[in-house]
């Protein structure tokens, strides 16, 4: 579902109309691309720190509200101030909804607790925790989830195993890419050795002095 954000046109640009819009608590904003001439904004500030906690921002579509009309765009970059750590700009990218657009969306990992790998003592190795995706942006998941019940020590999962929604597909070179992974050994592995050494013939005794002694 897309975000609806009122904006307010900013006419005046350069640091020091952005310094005076931040001393006002509100965000200087850009909307740019889709061949057009960049927008510079200025958002609430209160409204849009709420609108940060939203999980997956980056992959929502915004139909901001200006003057001049509603722009289609997605959230691409964010600036924080080194000290404070407040968003002191924030950058939009139009975007045609008709059209696929590349993002990464966050994967996660479940069921670690009934999974029968980790609990045949089993490690997990979860490698890759963003996914690169292309879709059209009200496809997009806001994540991507692996079941690890039935993994078993020695299985991985792939690029090419997740579960995508129809009409969204991987992005380049994220098929060959091993996400997930269980290490470690099979219990018949981890007893080998031992069982090994009690099947193993006994050594006979090497002879004692005193038998080589009568043999001479």
């Amino acid at each position: 579902m897309a975000i609806n954000l009122k904006a307010e046109i900013r006419n005046v640009a350069g640091k020091g109309a952005a310094r005076s819009i931040r001393n006002n608590k509100n965000i200087p904003a850009v909307i740019y691309g889709e061949k057009k001439s960049p927008v510079a904004i200025e958002l609430n500030g209160r409204d849009f720190e709420m609108l940060l906690k939203t999980p997956s921002l980056r992959t929502k579509l915004f139909k901001i509200e200006t003057s001049n009309g509603t722009e289609d765009a997605m959230l691409m970059d964010l600036q924080y101030h080194p000290v404070s750590d407040a968003v002191i700009h924030a950058d939009f990218k139009r975007i045609d909804v008709k059209k696929p657009v590349n993002v990464s969306v966050p994967v996660e990992v479940v069921n670690s607790e009934i999974s029968k790998g980790l609990k045949l003592g089993g490690v997990l190795n979860f490698a890759v925790r963003k996914v690169a995706l292309r879709g059209l942006v009200d496809k997009i998941p806001e994540k991507i989830t692996i079941d690890l019940t039935n993994l078993e020590i020695g299985d991985s999962v792939h690029g090419s195993d997740l579960v995508l929604p129809e009409g969204v597909e991987l992005g380049l070179r994220q098929a060959e890419l091993a996400f997930v992974a269980i290490g470690g050994k099979m219990a018949e592995e981890t007893d080998m050795p031992k069982h090994s050494a009690a099947t193993a013939p006994a050594t006979a005794p090497a002879p004692s002095a005193e038998e080589n002694t009568e043999k001479k």
